[in-house]
């Protein structure tokens, strides 16, 4: 299907990375290439967008979207969690601005194939890299129900995980859950009446839960958030959306520490570990949609926007 993605924020992002025509910018996730357009459009010949993601169908979309700008353009397939290793092989030690839009996109989530949808009946997939070979069918039918617990009650904060886990355990005993509906249903048999009565749909956070799984979504947010601050020029910016609570805690938690410098003890009198602030936080509190684009675009709701510059 084609890859056309409505980004979020689109406006605020771009004013927050504070492009410089002749700059070096990074967009980690690049999708159906909203953000990184308005990016590259900024630039003159001598600046550079790298664009990132590990879904070969959005590398494809963006590459010819972008194509008609006839701007310097670097597209390359990888998890962004390694950009380390990226801008080793393009030999860029640093760039001036990082932009990363986490979640799914809205054709993954729409291309009733990939297994994202608990809307559509499609095989249990929901690989966001379709060579990974991790598959939300390993997850269900194979991992224990403690673990299938845990990331249904951590990943997707689902109150009724142990209820959900049991009910999964039982139905694979008897044959294997393939598809998306048949998960649909058994995670519907296994919850209260009154939880099916809420105005959310019932597989929804256990959907979530197993797709962050499958992709392993938390450690890459982690060890990108690790490493991104090392690779901005002084004055660059880096800006991340979030969309549920579990990813905008790291990602605010990553750069209070980068913001704060000094790790030791509060009862140390003066600081002994040397370490100094490596960023300036220019959002207090994240920045979201205004109603506009939420009467627009729905899926932009729980979006939140979170931007430092380095030092």
């Amino acid at each position: 299907m084609e890859f056309i993605h409505q980004s979020v924020l689109l406006h605020e992002c771009i004013e927050a990375l504070n492009i410089k025509p002749d700059g070096i910018y990074l967009d980690g996730t690049l999708g159906g290439a909203g953000h990184s357009y308005q990016i590259a459009s900024r630039l003159n010949e001598n600046g550079l967008l790298i664009g990132i993601d590990r879904d070969t169908v959005a590398l494809t979309a963006a590459g010819e979207r972008l194509a008609p700008l006839n701007k310097p353009v670097r597209l390359v397939h990888e998890n962004f969690q390694n950009l380390d290793s990226v801008l080793e092989e393009l030999n860029i030690p640093k760039v001036d601005g990082m932009l990363f839009d986490l979640g799914v996109s809205s054709p993954q989530l729409d291309d009733a194939e990939r297994g994202f949808s608990y809307m559509n009946d499609a095989p249990l997939d929901m690989r966001m890299d379709r060579s990974a070979s991790m598959t939300a069918y390993e997850v269900v039918n194979t991992w224990p129900r403690e673990e299938l617990r845990r990331i249904l009650f951590e990943y997707g904060e689902e109150r009724y995980a142990p209820l959900i886990a049991a009910a999964i355990e039982r139905k694979r005993n008897e044959k294997p859950i393939e598809t998306t509906l048949q998960l649909v249903d058994v995670i519907r048999g296994a919850m209260p009446g009154q939880a099916l009565r809420e105005k959310q749909h019932p597989a929804k956070r256990s959907f979530q839960a197993i797709r962050i799984a499958v992709n392993d979504e938390l450690s890459a947010v982690s060890r990108m958030m690790q490493t991104a601050i090392d690779h901005l020029n002084p004055g660059g910016r880096l800006a991340v959306i979030t969309f549920h609570s579990l990813e905008d805690r790291i990602v605010k938690n990553a750069m209070q520490t980068a913001a704060k410098g000094c790790t030791c003890p509060p009862s140390f009198p003066v600081c002994v570990c040397g370490n100094k602030p490596k960023v300036k936080i220019l959002t207090r509190k994240p920045i979201v949609s205004a109603q506009a684009e939420l009467d627009e675009n729905p899926r932009a709701r729980s979006a939140k926007l979170r931007v430092a510059e380095r030092l």
